[in-house]
């Protein structure tokens, strides 16, 4: 059974940075996408930015320049690194996975889940 879970998220002031993992159980990284979305409250889910097995990376206009997705696939685990934070970026971080070779950029093209991280970015 796969499982993902999130961690390294917490709260920051602007300008700052953190780094998001995902590590995932019972899951092969070959030929599969992994992504992270966020949720902030009221608003949907969005694509922040997935990888591919082949390293391909695609990344939302908000967030490309300073936010950075990478995988250790010796580890299974998914990374997130975010610098230059803004408010805007306070949301609940969640990391996805599926078994695919293009990546979707909808929630709905993945089908495994962690439960969530909570990054808050004060002004």
């Amino acid at each position: 059974q796969v499982q993902l879970v999130e961690s390294g998220g917490g709260s920051v002031q602007a300008g700052g940075s953190l780094r998001l993992s995902c590590a995932a159980y019972g899951y092969t990284p070959s030929g599969t996408c992994m992504a992270w979305f966020r949720q902030a409250p009221g608003k949907e889910r969005e694509a922040v930015a997935n990888i591919n097995s082949n390293g391909i990376t695609y990344y939302a206009d908000s967030v490309r320049g300073r936010f950075t997705i990478s995988q250790d696939n010796a580890k299974n685990t998914l990374l997130l690194q975010m610098n230059s934070l803004k408010p805007e970026d306070t949301a609940m971080y969640y990391c996805a996975a599926d078994y695919r070779w293009v990546c979707g950029r909808g929630p709905a093209t993945y089908v495994y889940w962690g439960r969530g991280t909570q990054v808050t970015v004060s002004s």
